[in-house]
């Protein structure tokens, strides 16, 4: 199998690691937050709403080439 085949799974995969990273990142945001560092917490969802941003852009160029032809 050539090595361009894997591109969309490992991009597929790159993206789930993204998705998991973003909710793990979200979880310290809260747990910072409770503590009182409001200002912080600020500046990670603003970093994150990048992510959220880019998401929609992301899984539709991995539909398209991941689908079949």
């Amino acid at each position: 199998m050539p090595a361009s085949d894997l591109l969309p799974s490992r991009l597929f995969k790159i993206n789930q690691n993204q998705i998991a990273l973003e909710a793990a990142i979200m979880e310290l945001t809260l747990w910072v937050e409770q503590r009182g560092a409001a200002e912080v917490a600020g500046n990670v969802r603003a970093a994150l709403d990048t992510i959220g941003r880019n998401e929609e852009f992301i899984n539709m160029t991995l539909a398209v080439l991941m689908a079949p032809e």
